[in-house]
């Protein structure tokens, strides 16, 4: 007897809730998974001697790339979203992740949240794979039911090819042989709550590994600095107005978008490196 979507739903957030990641899902087809790899190509290329602008498409690609914020509102992106957070979403950030083939780019043991001054953890990300994401091309992974932790202590590291922002690590030790390695197709999608560990070894392939980091939130949530960071509204209300509401970007880093954005690393600068050396 064929099985309803709401039976298959009970079982991925079960899933979830039990283990703190789930996939694979699909966000999209693999051809439209190329076309937005083109995209980002395109920019990178077209930005090759413009550093901060090119970071800044990276690092904030929804705020200032059409494209990235499309992908951020698609149903398919959305609804698994919906199903945990509940109908009222905002996006808090989206940034790719790229490994360049056969570099030493990693990304240590960390919980998301540990930096990113929000008072709670009603956040979700979606990692949106653009390129195949496998355990040569140096795939996320999660350690199950980690998210059941409080946050622990890191450390900073600041290690050179360390791709977060302050090379942080859990200052606890991960056995390796309990993560479970995110294996995703171009179009393909995870999700993970913010207090699970992960992290990603280095790019051992032929080819990029890229994926899109979206990061969703209710916005009942508020900056523990009480600032108003900027976010973006994609599902339902925000009857709360903790965070500074900004439209979808209408064109490739527009310079009023570039400003808006600066300001906000600045404050955002606040929480992501209080503490540091």
């Amino acid at each position: 007897m064929p099985q309803s979507n709401t039976g298959k739903e009970t079982r991925w957030l079960e899933d979830y809730n039990n283990n703190g990641f789930h996939f694979p899902l699909p966000a999209m087809s693999e051809n439209q998974a190329n076309e937005y790899r083109k995209a980002l190509e395109a920019i990178e290329s077209q930005y090759a001697s413009e550093d901060d602008l090119k970071k800044l498409a990276i690092g904030h690609a929804n705020s200032v790339l059409p494209f990235a914020d499309e992908i951020t509102r698609l149903p398919s992106v959305l609804e698994p979203v919906k199903a945990i957070l509940g109908p009222n979403v905002l996006v808090w950030n989206a940034s790719f992740f790229i490994k360049n083939a056969h570099t030493e780019d990693y990304i240590s043991w960390h919980q998301d949240l540990t930096y990113w001054g929000l008072t709670d953890s009603h956040e979700v990300t979606a990692w949106v794979a653009l390129s195949p994401s496998t355990v040569e091309s140096g795939c996320v992974k999660f350690v199950p039911g980690s998210h059941k932790h409080s946050i622990v202590d890191h450390k900073d590291t600041y290690s050179e090819n360390n791709l977060l922002s302050r090379g942080q690590e859990l200052a606890v030790d991960v056995d390796e042989n309990d993560a479970v390695s995110v294996v995703l197709q171009p179009g393909e999608m995870s999700l993970h709550h913010g207090q699970v560990f992960h992290g990603s070894h280095k790019n051992q392939s032929n080819h990029r590994r890229i994926g899109l980091a979206i990061r969703y939130i209710t916005p009942d949530m508020k900056q523990t600095t009480h600032d108003k960071t900027n976010a973006m509204l994609v599902a339902g209300n925000d009857n709360h107005g903790h965070f500074n509401l900004i439209d979808a970007p209408t064109d490739v880093l527009t310079p009023e978008r570039v400003i808006s954005v600066q300001k906000n690393i600045a404050l955002s600068n606040k929480f992501l490196f209080a503490g540091s050396k």
